[in-house]
């Protein structure tokens, strides 16, 4: 393992009633106007909107409604957050939803305190900001583990580039797994697959020897493929439900990246294809890590045999590595089949002509650790073999 310091910073709620615990322990810092940042139609169709407000104003607190949070977070959307938070002179941010939602606060409780747009301020200055808006999050859909971390994923539409920003680290999170239940199927599927990538990506990072935090990520995947099993197989399992939302959590804590270099190349090369086509973000995935993987096995053979050994069950006794790895990435397929997710770009809807492909292909940021150097000809290719 490589050195590390560790301290971790968010307090999290976790299990039935974890809003109301939560609320009734961080209201009294939560200051004099809250913004209440949400998505779309189903946090009021579930009730808690209204639940939240209510606990918000019988504190005696102002409440500033900040909503329409799209998938995939647009810049154009956080600098109107950010224009709201001044011109209400917000206090605090709750945040309530999924990893678009609070992506998308965690760059408007920054941007709100800069006097310079915080896209040229991270991007070409190569500064961070320091002070943020201070924020909670209430999980209703799990998946991207946005509420443990202070990194923000946000599409320029102009530019057609989606990437990351650093904003705030929440104060909180409260996680009651029984709020997925008001979001569709497909979309906590979505995110569970979400997680289960997050988990791969830090584990084909470096070093590539076997450790600690590698032997807990496999007992995390294996936990992720067995609960989404148990999810599909009766939507209602809220015991399956809550050990998927803290995987997502284990997922983006940074217990399971302690002492690695994460690879992430799939989530780079999916964040540009989302730009283009603004496809859903776990299904993206789903359909680019294998063709991804079979490029980069025979660069790590060892490394893809003993995850498809530890995750899958494939039998690794005498046999070659890169025959392993590649039976490993083979039932890593027929999991997403399994699970009624796509394993093709096509089965997504967007666009995969050759000259998006190009684009993205072009655009798509490499990461250090990843197994193989990728340039331009062969990310097209792995996306031509994604569609």
């Amino acid at each position: 393992m490589d050195g590390f310091v560790y301290q971790y910073q968010v307090l999290n709620y976790f299990g039935e009633g974890a809003v109301d615990r939560a609320l009734d322990a961080e209201l009294p810092a939560m200051g004099g106007t809250v913004m209440l940042a949400f998505g779309g139609r189903s946090l009021k169709a579930s009730g808690l909107y209204d639940h939240l407000r209510s606990r918000l104003e019988k504190a005696g607190k102002r409440v500033v409604d900040f909503g329409g949070i799209m998938s995939n977070p647009t810049y154009e959307k956080v600098q109107e957050g950010a224009e709201l938070a001044r011109a209400e002179s917000v206090d605090f941010i709750l945040a309530a939803g999924g990893g678009s939602v609070f992506d998308c606060c965690k760059v408007v409780s920054a941007q709100a305190l800069l006097d310079r747009d915080i896209d040229q301020f991270e991007h070409v200055e190569g500064r961070l900001p320091d002070e943020f808006i201070p924020m909670g999050c209430v999980v209703t859909l799990s998946g991207t583990g946005a509420e443990q971390n202070n990194g923000g994923v946000i599409t320029n539409e102009e530019t057609h580039v989606k990437g990351p920003f650093v904003g705030a680290m929440p104060a909180w999170a409260a996680l009651d797994p029984a709020f997925t239940l008001t979001v569709p199927r497909t979309q906590f599927m979505s995110g569970a697959y979400d997680s289960l990538s997050h988990c791969m990506e830090t584990y084909f990072g470096t070093p590539r020897t076997r450790c600690v935090s590698d032997d807990i990520n496999f007992a995390v995947q294996r936990n992720i493929v067995r609960n989404m099993r148990a999810v599909a197989a009766d939507e209602s399992d809220l015991q399956a439900r809550s050990e998927l939302v803290y995987d997502s959590a284990m997922g983006e804590n940074s217990v399971l990246k302690l002492g690695k270099v994460g690879d992430f190349q799939c989530h780079m090369i999916q964040h540009q294809y989302g730009a283009y086509t603004h496809t859903n973000h776990g299904l993206g995935l789903a359909a680019i890590h294998p063709a991804l993987y079979r490029h980069l096995a025979p660069e790590a053979p060892e490394q893809f045999a003993l995850w498809a050994e530890e995750v899958w069950g494939i039998d690794a006794a005498g046999r070659d590595p890169l025959a392993v790895a590649m039976d490993g990435i083979d039932a890593l397929v027929a999991f997403t089949r399994e699970m009624g997710l796509p394993t093709t770009l096509n089965e997504l809807g967007g666009d995969t002509s050759d000259e998006t492909l190009h684009a993205v292909a072009r655009t798509a940021v490499r990461t250090p650790a990843c197994a193989k150097a990728l340039d331009d000809d062969e990310v097209f290719q792995i996306l031509a073999e994604s569609r």
